[in-house]
């Protein structure tokens, strides 16, 4: 005689291990996110370093945003308010990207990452190794949360599957 049940995988579904798998997945999409608020972050970190008349940088940030500090730099009082203006409104994209990102929104990080690599394309320009090493690192680093959330979105699929199948 039939329990009621469908066969198969729905048998072994463990809900403990479900949330448990979905948390690490989440974690893992969320930590892929929180690249884009750190490198907007140091980026504007680096931002107020120069224009205080600081002589070192964290190698975190973007390459476009020291561009700006430095065509600033040659501007006198005006180009530290245009630098201010410009640096905090690409920091400010970075930060939604990160916002969209931890939103489960995988356009955010796909643009994202374009952006970055685009800027780490500076980094290769000014032969600065560094930087462009903790480019590939980030955009790695972002790559491991996109993918987790591929992976999120396929778990949620299957669990869905799982509980309407029970459920029907």
């Amino acid at each position: 005689m039939g329990t009621g049940f469908a066969p198969g995988p729905i048998d072994n579904f463990d809900s403990s291990s479900a949330v448990a798998q979905r948390l690490q997945l989440e974690q893992r999409v969320r930590s892929g996110a929180s690249w884009f608020y750190w490198i907007a972050g140091l980026s504007i970190l680096n931002s107020i370093i120069q224009l205080s008349g600081g002589n070192w940088h964290f190698i975190f940030g973007l390459g476009i945003t020291s561009v700006v500090d430095a065509v600033a730099a040659n501007l006198g009082q005006a180009g530290v308010v245009l630098d201010l203006i410009i640096n905090v409104f690409i920091a400010g994209v970075f930060v939604i990207f990160g916002v969209f990102a931890n939103k489960l929104n995988s356009g955010a990080f796909i643009t994202g990452m374009v952006l970055y690599g685009l800027d780490g394309l500076l980094s290769l320009l000014a032969q600065d190794w560094l930087g462009l090493a903790f480019h590939a690192f980030a955009l790695y680093s972002m790559w491991r949360g996109i993918a987790a959330l591929k992976e999120l979105r396929s778990f949620n699929e299957q669990a869905g599957a799982a509980q309407g199948a029970v459920a029907g």
